[in-house]
């Protein structure tokens, strides 16, 4: 069976909820605050959950936060790929979740920060596979050089798949523009795919994305409660949401991503894994937390109820 082998970071959240954030130099009180595995961790919980063997291809700390982080990765079945650990602990990110459901991170890199071409190459990625790539990722500089010469020498019928992040560089950053012929499938939400085409709205965006995608590539573009679109060779398709109460939009997208990849390794269309993804997206913010996709028996039950199939 197809595995994921997931090059992001696994760092440790502290999730906090807040009733609005403190103005420059202001306090608020937390309503709750807890430490919880985040990051690179919440796709592959998600794609873990439902069904798609996972490997974690990074590194993790000595320390506090790095056992906490390969408890929480034991804890899924999710594999360890690098086993030994890094000198320095694994990093911590602040997130915090307003009333409105509306999340703001800091983050603070740790081991993750770092691999080399060696490491990347210890778990053999084979034909069917999928390797996630994170923008994150293209920020660290004890790790984006050898990742990207790593992910441009995968042999075909290696499927790459790109999450670009809030903080991703543009198209013709040299990182970038060895990176994207290689990819395979884009997974992003409609803000970073605005942010890196200069695109006005969607549709836009999914155009000025193929100028700079192979062909092939299949693109994911989420809307939010609107659901998803998909485009693969000039068509697009909306998949619409689901209609939930909101109560933290913390790791919502990861759930997307991670359901949507188990759901093209088990032989779906893109059009049903999509909607698998948005069902797992759906489930995820009514819940509080980062890594809260649903296994494939609630997405199935959740579909089922909310669309008579």
């Amino acid at each position: 069976m197809p595995k994921l082998l997931h090059t992001g970071q696994v760092i440790i959240d502290l999730v906090m909820a807040v009733d609005k954030l403190p103005q420059s130099g202001g306090d608020v009180l937390a309503q709750s605050a807890s430490f919880e595995a985040g990051g690179g961790f919440n796709v592959m919980a998600a794609a873990a959950r439902n069904g798609l063997p996972v490997v974690y291809l990074g590194r993790h700390g000595t320390g506090r936060f790095g056992d906490l982080a390969r408890e929480a990765m034991q804890a899924e079945g999710i594999r360890i790929g690098i086993a030994d650990r890094a000198e320095r602990d694994t990093g911590l990110c602040v997130a915090l979740t307003e009333a409105s459901s509306e999340r703001s991170f800091i983050s603070y890199v740790g081991a993750e920060g770092e691999v080399t071409a060696e490491e990347l190459a210890s778990v053999p990625a084979q034909a069917g596979d999928y390797v996630y790539v994170s923008g994150y990722s293209l920020l660290q500089v004890g790790k984006a050089q050898a990742l990207v010469d790593w992910v441009v020498q995968l042999p075909v019928g290696i499927s790459v798949v790109f999450d670009p992040g809030p903080l991703v560089a543009s198209a013709d950053a040299p990182l970038m523009q060895a990176l994207l012929p290689r990819i395979d499938v884009w997974t992003s939400n409609s803000v970073e795919a605005l942010q890196f085409t200069g695109a006005s709205d969607i549709a836009e965006a999914l155009v000025r994305l193929a100028d700079h995608l192979p062909s092939k590539v299949l693109t994911v573009v989420r809307d939010g409660p609107q659901g998803c679109w998909i485009s693969q060779h000039g068509e697009h398709q909306h998949v619409p949401g689901f209609k939930v109460e909101a109560v933290d939009s913390n790791g919502a997208g990861d759930a997307h991503a991670g359901v949507f990849v188990a759901g093209l390794a088990q032989g779906l269309s893109a059009g049903e894994a999509a909607r698998r993804a948005n069902a797992a997206a759906a489930l995820a913010v009514t819940r509080w937390g980062p890594a809260t996709s649903p296994g494939a028996a609630e997405v199935e039950a959740f579909i089922r109820k909310n669309c008579g199939a």
